[in-house]
């Protein structure tokens, strides 16, 4: 049967837009960019979100999919393996990767730094009576045995002076649980994610105590853009053009968290706006609109802070071999500065 021409119209426009949501690609010579997420989609993946939400990857000839993850660690063996091309995962995690298979083939390769400060974290309750790091001597820390926190915790005592602690180990879902039911006396994590989990399980913000990693002697970077050594190499082009897309996003997302919320909203329709509106706002004043990254430049890092903290990673984790940073990070393909200047973006927040 022939199609009239309004119908056949539509049904071309209907079968246009179907697969513009699905995220076929709109023209032949497109790149498929395969990218997974650091963790769950949460307020702080608006901003690899909404570039694609927007069509700035599509307008940079990139047919990218988005997916979540589960964890740092999980994200840079998928990539290694090939399963992904792309993520978004925690240097220090990377750092850990080189230095426990240095001969491991395909190894993901940092080329933009999101996150400039870890975003780890101690949290406590102020009834514990734990005032300072130096009171956490002798305390019971409870955080699962991946976390970062968890793992970085000798540079962290070694900052602050603080003594031997136990140490209880559990899944994400149960460690503030523990700490408001009084199991543990404080817990390792990221700021942004531990704190308002502690606010949905009844504690007040004012009963908590936060020491952030990074304002107690931490100088760690935190979570980065990563590629696939084979990708890169075959890919550099698509690379360039996935940075210079998500810098564009990230502006949007500085401008608007509340909208940029929303495209978080497309792909978890359970999650809490409001609530993943403020996860979003902690995480850009905490470890991206800091003053480390005005200083460095939003997306790079500086050589002697990497070098020193993959010095302390290989001893901290106890790496078979010693991390090299000049393996894990290229800035070879990061947009100009003046283009990743993020700060001069006007806020509506």
């Amino acid at each position: 049967m022939t199609l009239r021409s309004p119908t056949r119209r539509a049904f071309v426009a209907t079968a246009t837009a179907l697969l513009a949501g699905a995220g076929v690609p709109a023209h032949a010579q497109d790149t498929t960019i395969r990218f997974q997420l650091d963790w769950r989609f949460e307020g702080p993946s608006a901003l690899f979100l909404t570039p694609a939400a927007k069509g700035y990857f599509r307008d940079a000839k990139l047919n990218v999919s988005i997916d979540a993850g589960s964890g740092s660690g999980a994200t840079i063996s998928r990539i290694s393996s090939g399963t992904y091309d792309m993520g978004f995962a925690d240097m220090a995690a990377l750092m850990e990767f080189y230095g426990n298979n240095p001969t491991a083939p395909n190894k993901p390769v940092a080329v933009m730094m999101v996150y400039n400060n870890t975003p780890a974290a101690v949290l406590a309750l102020k009834k514990s009576g734990i005032k300072t790091p130096a009171d956490l001597t002798g305390k019971r820390m409870g955080a699962p045995v991946f976390d970062g926190g968890r793992k970085s915790w000798p540079v962290f005592t070694k900052a602050n002076n603080v003594g031997a602690v136990t140490w209880t180990s559990m899944d994400p879902p149960l460690r503030e649980t523990m700490l408001v039911r009084g199991d543990i006396d404080a817990i390792t994590g990221f700021s942004f994610t531990s704190l308002l989990n502690l606010e949905a399980r009844g504690v007040k913000a004012d009963e908590i105590v936060v020491f952030p990693y990074a304002q107690y002697g931490v100088k760690f970077y935190g979570n980065a853009i990563v590629v696939s050594e084979n990708f890169l190499k075959s890919n550099p082009e698509a690379v360039r053009a996935f940075l210079r897309a998500f810098t564009k996003g990230v502006k949007d997302v500085v401008a608007d968290p509340k909208a940029a919320i929303a495209f978080v909203k497309q792909r978890d329709g359970i999650i809490n706006e409001a609530l993943e509106e403020r996860r979003l706002k902690l995480a850009l004043d905490a470890v991206v609109l800091t003053p480390d990254a005005r200083a460095e430049g939003f997306g790079s890092v500086m050589k002697p802070r990497l070098a020193l903290m993959a010095s302390q990673v290989s001893d901290a984790f106890g790496t078979k071999e010693r991390v090299n940073a000049d393996a894990v990070w290229t800035d070879a393909f990061l947009p100009p500065a003046a283009e990743r200047d993020v700060f001069a973006v006007p806020r509506k927040w």
